[in-house]
């Protein structure tokens, strides 16, 4: 018997205590609520001095925080939804997810069917609501480039069998996102796509390749943009007499939000940055007001709830792996490489480590179809854990394909 095989068969006896275990990860759960409970507080106190503005002059003091908590109810309203629904489902359709998001890409660059907010075309008006195809794709690339990966996995070392056919939907996929423009959302797609070919076991010169390519394109994309070459300059200098007035004023905010939180910051409530100093508090810069008003303290916290919930999609992914459920496993270790990259940039623009650029915290910054995609990834998270332990319990789960013998 095969090593490969005697690890499956391990995974998959039915051990003492087995029968007793959750159908749950209980820190994995405690994490995500944690986060939510987080984002809903931060966000009623980095927005509540919005109404103060000729912006929002007519609207109540509990405007974002009574819409953030619906749209955490909506999004845990699809997060039941999803949890339902097995995972042969996903794989059987997946591409036709991709499909419908690339065609939703499509129709907010379309007069009349697409919002435009500051220049840019992201947004589909639904009744009160806008809603982000950006954030869809996502989802759907998560998806498809596991089941990809599947598909795919003996031209896993052919440049054009392997990584061509893939390429071609990324250039779709990126071409779109360009045109918002969104740049930020097709860095985190590609960081997805790209990540799950990885783990899936594709050629290493041709990986690199892909990524010297990959840079390569988004050097090129912020040379020929004058304001992102502008952030760059900004993020290089930030406190000059010329940036900190104008590409670097979020920047500048930022820090001067968290270096005056220090330790323990100045208590919730009291942020000084949230007065109109520093834009977009309550939703890409959120982290700088947690910094402000719970010091190093809170924003350490954060990172670790990040840390645990990324570590814990990787250990279920592996488990599913383990058990000949390859398609289950790329795609847990795709929402552990979603979240982390997506927290990761966050934190690195406001800690002034990137340059900066638009892209939320997820669960935590406010935005209804941000909210909404991150629960409905995790409720597919918690489905394949929960299939992972009926198949300890010995239990039925329906097989996915095989193939994939490098997880």
């Amino acid at each position: 018997m095969s090593l490969l095989r005697d690890l499956r068969s391990s995974v998959n006896a039915v051990k003492p205590g087995r029968t007793t275990m959750r159908n749950y990860d209980l820190l994995l759960v405690v994490a995500v609520s944690a986060l939510l409970l987080c984002g809903l507080i931060m966000v009623f106190s980095a927005s509540i001095a919005l109404v103060d503005g000729p912006k929002y002059v007519n609207t109540s003091r509990y405007y974002f925080f009574i819409r953030h908590a619906v749209y955490i109810a909506v999004g845990l309203l699809f997060f039941g939804l999803t949890l339902m629904v097995p995972m042969s489902f996903w794989e059987k359709h997946a591409i036709g997810v991709f499909v419908v998001a690339l065609v939703m890409l499509v129709l907010v660059l379309v007069p009349f069917i697409g919002r435009e907010v500051n220049g840019a075309h992201r947004w589909i008006p639904i009744g009160p609501v806008n809603f982000q195809p950006s954030e869809f794709m996502k989802v759907a690339m998560l998806l498809f480039a596991a089941d990809y990966t599947v598909r795919k996995q003996k031209y896993m070392q052919h440049i054009w069998r392997g990584f061509g056919p893939m390429g071609l939907a990324l250039a779709m996929v990126g071409i779109l996102l360009l045109l918002e423009p969104d740049l930020g959302a097709f860095m985190v797609t590609v960081a997805i796509s790209v990540g799950i070919l990885f783990l899936g076991g594709i050629n290493l010169f041709l990986f690199v390749i892909v990524i010297i390519l990959l840079a390569l394109v988004i050097s090129l994309l912020i040379l020929l943009a004058p304001w992102r070459m502008a952030r760059i300059t900004a993020y290089l200098n930030p406190f000059d007499a010329d940036n900190a007035q104008s590409s670097a004023y979020q920047l500048v905010h930022s820090l001067i939000a968290i270096g005056r939180g220090e330790w323990f910051g100045v208590g919730l409530g009291f942020s000084v940055e949230k007065l109109h100093y520093l834009p977009e508090a309550h939703t890409d810069f959120i982290i700088a007001v947690i910094g402000e008003e719970l010091g190093f303290v809170g924003i350490t916290a954060v990172v670790l709830l990040f840390f645990i919930i990324v570590k814990k999609c990787f250990e279920i992914g592996r488990s599913a792996i383990a058990m000949d459920r390859e398609f289950s496993g790329l795609v847990a270790q795709g929402v552990g490489i979603w979240l982390g990259v997506q927290a990761f940039i966050n934190l690195g623009v406001c800690l002034g480590l990137l340059p900066t650029k638009g892209l939320t915290l997820p669960l935590v910054s406010y935005g209804g179809s941000s909210i909404v995609m991150n629960l409905i990834a995790l409720a597919i998270l918690l489905r394949i854990d929960f299939e992972n332990r009926q198949m300890m319990r010995g239990q039925h789960v329906n097989k996915e394909k095989k193939g994939l013998v490098n997880g």
